[in-house]
């Protein structure tokens, strides 16, 4: 591989109520892309513990943890170890009724790159986030200290990371502004699926759209996206949902949408080379950024046009 080629390790697994045993799927994974020669490991959303957003309770705010702390230190000595960078999905304490669901970059040497606090919170059955999650601040403080912008990517040994998180991956506007400050890929921990109530038809159109979403950010910002969910079906303990089937099919894609790995609904450990230097030859071919039309956006910052 060349200097420009990074190859990435996207884990893809279910999840339980024992934390110790979640972990312990992870770092399977981990230690999977690494043996296999990944220099950069990607996690799904919130992969120490089941999806608990699926009703609302005060009890399960005992879930979060502070950042830096428990996760970050066992994902740290992980990066150490390995000699790679991981992208983690934490439930963040932030203070006393302060709580993000927050993604975290180690480094290759065991520190703490960089957070995102994922911007976008949803609030449907079954998908309560809002009564847990507070959004990312507009602008952040850095481990160093430095103020950035809520989608501003995290430097690291491997490049630029452009880190989002599952929601997050509906608006166009996010992945832009990564492209817009630098990112070298796109990178989305995911937890998403089906209520198996609904019929067939609506689970493949629901599935397809995820995927056609997140290939147009890679074509509209010539960059390459990586994306990671969750599989395995959990269920809704208080029963006012039929549970959740996570769909699993993570993915990578070039910056022309082009599939490069694609996963099915099982746990899997996906490995793909990214070629870096290609963003550069397919923004010369297909110049967006060039030919935005800047001074014509002011109403993107309205929340609807009267």
């Amino acid at each position: 591989m060349s200097l420009k080629t990074l190859r990435a390790g996207i884990v893809q697994q279910p999840c339980t109520a024992d934390r110790a045993t979640n972990l312990q799927m992870s770092e399977e994974g981990i230690r999977a892309a690494a043996a296999g020669g990944a220099k950069l490991v990607l996690l799904q959303e919130l992969h120490t513990s089941l999806y608990f957003c699926q009703h609302e309770s005060t009890d399960l705010f005992d879930l979060a943890e502070p950042i830096p702390g428990p996760s970050t230190e066992w994902l740290g000595a992980l990066a150490k170890e390995l000699k790679v960078v991981i992208v983690g999905s934490l439930f963040e304490r932030r203070a006393p009724g302060l709580y993000h669901n927050t993604a975290v970059v180690l480094e290759a040497d065991g520190s703490l790159a960089g957070i995102y606090r994922k911007m976008h919170i949803p609030d449907d059955p079954g998908y309560y986030e809002k009564f847990y999650f507070t959004p990312g601040d507009a602008t952040h403080q850095t481990t160093s200290g430095e103020r950035l912008g809520g989608f501003t990517p995290i430097q690291t040994s491997v490049g630029k990371l452009g880190v989002l998180v599952c929601w997050d991956q509906w608006y166009p506007e996010a992945a832009r502004l990564m492209a817009l400050s630098g990112a070298d890929l796109l990178l989305y921990p995911t937890a998403i699926g089906w209520n198996p109530d609904d019929p067939e038809d609506e689970q493949t159109r629901q599935r397809d759209a995820w995927v056609t979403i997140q290939r147009s950010h890679a074509v509209a910002n010539g960059l390459p996206v990586l994306v990671a969910n969750r599989v395995g079906f959990e269920p809704d303990p208080q029963g006012q949902v039929a549970g959740a089937q996570f769909w699993g099919h993570s993915f990578a894609v070039g910056p022309q949408g082009e599939f490069l790995a694609k996963a099915g609904e099982k746990p899997n450990v996906l490995l793909v080379d990214l070629d870096l230097a290609r963003s550069e030859n397919v923004r010369r071919w297909w110049p967006f950024l060039r030919d935005r039309r800047i001074e014509a956006y002011g109403d993107l910052t309205r929340r609807f046009c009267d």
